[in-house]
């Protein structure tokens, strides 16, 4: 479809603004065969509303949704893959991984610093466990202790 029959027909429709309706109407009136081509653009539009829109039955609707609720379900395609090609493939991108490792290992030049660690290992475990810290670690138990007994007794219960 050309720009001006694309005007034409928006003129008809009335979906233009003022200065673009005025600029139609010129070149209509101007041009014989815009005028030619609008005449006949009005020949159809009135011809398309004078033809009567068919409506589908009042069970249409009911019709299409027991027509699809016969039709069987689609059902997923279930295939089957070798375990051997898995296992290839697998085999394959392991081995390339390895290889890999192999030839950085191979160029590299492995050689760790002298590494001195002096440290003081004297730990004083008085001043950490204290009374209130025990009886936390123990309160803290003995409620992990009650919930998986609570989970226990209901599994045993509901089987």
């Amino acid at each position: 479809m050309n720009t001006i029959e694309q005007q034409l027909w928006d003129y008809i429709d009335g979906n233009l603004n003022e200065s673009s309706k005025k600029a139609i109407e010129e070149k209509i009136e101007s041009t014989a065969e815009i005028k030619a081509q609008y005449e006949e653009l009005l020949k159809l539009n009135s011809v398309f509303n004078a033809l009567e829109l068919d409506e589908p039955s009042m069970s249409f609707t009911r019709n299409v949704m027991e027509s699809i609720a016969l039709a069987p379900a689609p059902v997923a395609m279930k295939t089957k893959v070798d375990k051997k090609i898995i296992y290839s493939i697998g085999g394959f991108f392991i081995l390339s991984l390895l290889s890999l490792f192999g030839y950085v290992l191979y160029n590299s030049n492995l050689t760790m610093p002298k590494l001195e660690l002096n440290t003081n290992l004297n730990f004083k475990l008085d001043q950490y466990i204290t009374p209130t810290v025990l009886y936390s670690f123990l309160f803290f138990d003995l409620v992990i202790g009650l919930v998986f007994l609570d989970q226990f007794l209901r599994k045993r219960i509901y089987k």
